[in-house]
């Protein structure tokens, strides 16, 4: 609430520009999706053309638009064009970073996209109710409704270049790579994090009896083995020939899931009484468990029973190792 208070200071109200102003704001809007859209076929070419080829059909209307615009605002105010965006407009909508939202996946950028047509057509329709010279005016309101069919126009698009096996091919190739960029490391991280730090918890834990001693024990391993795993994983491989997307977002996705799973079930330590804590930690070492079984099952299409053999009873048996140890 503080933020959007304080993002409006300085700013003008879209009630208080002037025509002249409002129509710069409009050609700005539309510069700058021509390029997002022309930005989003350029980083898609590569994998996904079908959809690249639907970006470019949308770049190019709304380059057209601009120039449409700018015509209509040099021959009304010469030249010279206000240097004037979103950004200068109190509660005015802005676009996510392109580096944002092309992060996301592949129907995630399309529904963005479509979003962006949505606000267009709202912003020419109170455009038009503000502009005063019936010539403007005139184009505004055409332009809100070529926004208008861009839902349309899009479908249009995309049923022509994503149609049957174009679709399901790029939608299955981004599948992929999600599950290569994130879900691996992200599964191998939580794997290692859980069940490398079970004997070294509970070694501690039942060697020594003490909450705090286990808990610090516990946030050393997790970290450790998080900042070792993120940085094996970014380092091996830089997945160009591999197919497995930036190292970074890999090393990212195995490091904090490494810490996460070793945190899991050292958290509970900071309980101060021992054997409450125990339990709690022994119950989520039994979620934590079967939630990397059914991650290993849903996304990496691992047999249920060969998921759950590998690591429920790989996990018991370093549990009870390090029971066994620091009872000893």
């Amino acid at each position: 609430m503080f933020r959007q208070f304080f993002s409006g200071i300085g700013k003008r109200r879209f009630e208080d520009l002037s025509e002249k102003e409002i129509l710069a704001l409009a050609i700005s809007r539309m510069d700058e999706d021509s390029r997002i859209y022309a930005t989003y076929a350029e980083r898609l070419r590569a994998e996904f053309p079908s959809t690249a080829a639907v970006f470019e059909g949308m770049a190019v209307e709304e380059g057209a638009h601009c120039r449409r615009l700018t015509d209509a605002y040099q021959a009304r105010f010469g030249a010279f064009i206000l240097p004037i965006s979103s950004h200068h407009v109190a509660g005015f909508y802005e676009r996510r970073p392109v580096w944002l939202v092309e992060n996301l996946g592949l129907d995630r950028i399309r529904a963005e996209c479509m979003d962006m047509a949505r606000t267009s057509r709202d912003f020419f329709v109170q455009a038009a109710d503000r502009a005063f010279d019936e010539d403007v005016k005139a184009l505004l309101a055409g332009l809100a409704e070529d926004e208008s069919g861009h839902y349309e126009r899009a479908e249009e698009l995309a049923q022509r270049h994503l149609v049957g096996e174009k679709r399901e091919e790029e939608d299955e190739a981004a599948h992929r790579r999600l599950i290569l960029t994130w879900v691996q490391p992200g599964l191998a991280g939580l794997m290692d994090g859980s069940v490398s730090t079970l004997a070294p918890i509970f070694a501690t834990a039942f060697a020594t009896q003490d909450p705090k001693t286990t808990f610090l024990v516990g946030l050393s391993s997790s970290v450790g083995a998080g900042i070792s795993m993120g940085f094996t994983e970014a380092a091996h491989d830089d997945g160009k020939l591999s197919g497995r997307g930036s190292p970074v977002k890999r090393g990212i996705a195995c490091g904090a899931m490494t810490t996460l799973g070793g945190l899991g079930h050292a958290l509970p330590y900071l309980i101060p009484a021992f054997w409450p804590a125990t339990m709690i930690a022994f119950a989520i070492v039994f979620v934590e468990l079967w939630a990397i079984v059914w991650i290993q099952n849903h996304y990496m299409r691992t047999p249920f029973l060969r998921a759950a053999f590998q690591v429920v009873l790989g996990g018991i048996l370093v549990l009870l190792a390090g029971v066994l140890i620091g009872g000893s």
